[in-house]
């Protein structure tokens, strides 16, 4: 062994016993099982520093049984039964009960007449169409498998934005590391074992987390490639499954046509590249926040923008944090009753203290709220420090810093799309300014927000013409005579100093078209499937799919609140999907309804089945969901009766 190398695992320390390569060539049993199965492992694996592959592989073989009852193949030493001819306890069961539930059957259908039969082909029907409008995309949401990213990238071409563009998710800083070419260790799905079994594969194409795969032994057949997610616990480097005593299986497509797996192999993966060997581990603590449940935290108050208000973490997923307001009320179910969703790193995310030291509104608890029954209040509450948030860049305010009463553009809050004519409406401490829209404010100041100097949000006097960008004008302007410096003699103010703005191109690396997971932060708790429409400097014009144009939001190119393809996945995050065509989908959901109500009157008028407890008086909570959210939900509880 090369002393840049370093021996992570050997063979000859596994618990399953092995077989030389001149035990395999004497016994013909094995050999016999070798050419009609095809399994084995692989021991004295190296890898070097470079993750470079040096591979000694030695095979062994075991017998192969058929179930009796579902026809799996298996080998006898996975098998359940003693006789070796089920693969299970429910096969072994289902076997000696199979004839009882044929004449059962039977006699259900002769002795109702037919009863059985009309309310079983509507429920079969209403089914197979429920399942086909979710699978599609539909406006109530998600999907009854999930959404597939995969199939979805290959219809829209395959273009998803590097993980290295998002510096704020997992190994962001190390996905130079990951590239088109490298060998992994995969899940088999080509195989009839009952059993967990793997196969070497290699990446042929990255989008985002997500990798296209392609099992050794196919060479240039695309047919059966594969895509996975390389955060997943099923994608691992070479050698992993010797060190964890499991099984590697080529395909049945293509085992026949090699008869030499171990020549095959070590021609195939010397001197190959595979993940680090710490990869998962790494993933695991870039997952870590510093933010736990029943932590006291300042952020902005959804229902007045103007001002924070104080919120407990109520759950953390992949940094991203639910908080509950610490007066926000409990619905009679324990349920809440008002929340908000944001990223760890969001500048609308404060220290406790923060709104008192800089000289913002905040909110005072309503004290008479009960909160304690919710297990996020249960906890002794703790206080967050400034050293759990991100650190914004130090700016000097003096003489040339903004002034009230300034001209700027800034994204309207309460609609992401547009762009405005605003107003610098106050100067607080630490540089942060509060901004208004020209000509749309209410006058009380509740709709003011409070921008850093360093946002992305706001923007000098004539970015918008200079990139080509529209400009929401105040009530009364018209674009083609709008004029900036006519603006400012009118109203008597001045533009903010260009100098004051955060408006450089930070090279970000994304481009027009990149596929992404992206927080609509209209309603802040839900990540969808969107696309990088424009990029405007540091600015990106996010489109979600499936969606109209007026939904498109401008964030910025390092905002904590855009992922990587696949990043939902890794961290267990709900990714809603696109819509599918509204005319039919929506001619599908009549026609769904209408059966279901049919399906309830024959089964009740029959008499065949009786609805499950619990159903007829659900309560849903519509306090704080989204129109589309709603009709989801009633959706599917409607369906949970049928289905």
């Amino acid at each position: 062994m090369n002393d840049g190398e370093e021996r992570i695992f050997d063979g000859e320390h596994h618990n399953q016993q092995n077989s030389s390569d001149d035990d395999v060539n004497n016994s013909v049993t094995l050999s016999s099982c070798a050419e009609s199965d095809g399994m084995g492992k692989f021991r004295n694996t190296c890898i070097n520093k470079h993750a470079q592959i040096f591979v000694n592989p030695t095979q062994f073989y075991v017998s192969a049984v058929t179930c009796e009852m579902c026809g799996t193949k298996g080998t006898t030493e996975t098998f359940f039964s003693r006789s070796k001819r089920f693969c299970s306890v429910s096969c072994s069961r289902s076997y000696s009960s199979n004839s009882k539930k044929s004449s059962i059957i039977a006699r259900l259908q002769v002795g109702m007449s037919g009863k059985v039969f009309i309310p079983t082909f509507i429920r079969t029907v209403t089914k197979f169409l429920c399942v086909y409008v979710l699978r599609e995309g539909h406006p109530l949401g998600t999907t009854l498998a999930g959404f597939d990213w995969g199939n979805y990238l290959e219809k829209s071409g395959l273009l998803a934005a590097p993980v290295s563009c998002f510096r704020h998710v997992p190994l962001c800083a190390q996905w130079d590391d990951i590239y088109v070419r490298l060998k992994v260790e995969v899940l088999n799905t080509h195989t009839a074992l009952p059993s967990k079994v793997y196969w070497i594969a290699t990446v042929v194409q990255l989008a985002g987390y997500m990798a296209l795969l392609r099992y050794e032994g196919f060479e240039d057949d695309d047919s059966h490639d594969l895509w996975c997610n390389l955060g997943t616990a099923d994608v691992h480097p070479i050698g992993w499954c010797a060190v964890n005593s499991k099984l590697l299986v080529p395909p049945q497509e293509v085992h026949q046509h090699i008869k030499d797996w171990k020549s095959y192999l070590m021609e195939r993966l010397v001197g190959a590249h595979t993940l680090p060997v710490d990869f998962h581990v790494k993933m695991a603590d870039c997952l870590r926040c510093p933010f736990r449940q029943a932590v006291r935290v300042e952020v902005v108050d959804r229902s007045q923008v103007s001002r924070t208000r104080l919120a407990v973490v109520d759950t953390v997923v992949g940094g991203r944090l639910r908080l509950l307001y610490e007066d926000g009320g409990l619905g009679p179910s324990g349920e809440v009753l008002s929340d908000f969703w944001c990223h760890m790193q969001s500048p609308l995310l404060h220290p406790v203290g923060w709104s008192e030291r800089v000289g913002h509104s905040i909110k005072e608890t309503d004290t008479s709220v009960n909160m304690s029954s919710h297990p996020a209040f249960r906890k002794v509450l703790q206080n967050s420090v400034p050293d759990q948030f991100k650190k914004l860049r130090t700016v000097y305010m003096g003489d040339k810093f903004f002034e009230e009463g300034m001209k700027l553009e800034a994204i309207d809050p309460l609609n992401l799309g547009n762009i405005c004519v605003a107003s610098v409406r106050k100067v607080l401490l630490d540089g942060y300014i509060m901004v208004g829209i020209d000509g749309v404010e209410i006058g009380d100041g509740s709709d003011w927000f409070c921008y850093h100097a360093n946002s992305h949000a706001i923007l000098p006097v004539g970015y918008c013409e200079n990139n080509n960008i529209p400009l929401t004008l105040p009530p009364g302007y018209d674009h083609a005579t709008f004029i900036w410096t006519k603006y400012l003699e009118e109203t008597g103010t001045v533009a903010a100093p260009r100098r004051l703005f955060n408006t450089d191109d930070v090279g970000h690396g994304f481009t027009s078209g990149m596929k992404l997971e992206a927080v609509d932060l209209m309603e802040p708790r839900l990540v969808c499937v969107a696309t990088v429409r424009r990029c405007v400097g540091r600015l990106l014009l996010l489109h979600f799919d499936g969606w109209e144009p007026e939904f498109d939001q401008w964030v910025d190119g390092q905002s904590p609140e855009i992922y990587p393809v696949g990043w939902c996945e890794i961290t267990g995050y709900q990714l809603q999907p696109p819509i599918g065509p509204g005319k039919i989908i929506a001619v599908f959901i009549v026609f769904i309804y209408a059966v279901q109500n049919l399906v309830v009157t024959c089964c009740i008028l029959l008499s065949c089945v009786e609805p499950p407890q619990g159903q007829e008086h659900s309560h849903i909570d519509s306090s704080d969901q989204t129109p589309v959210l709603l009709r989801e939900e009633r959706f599917k509880r409607s369906l949970a009766f049928l289905l």
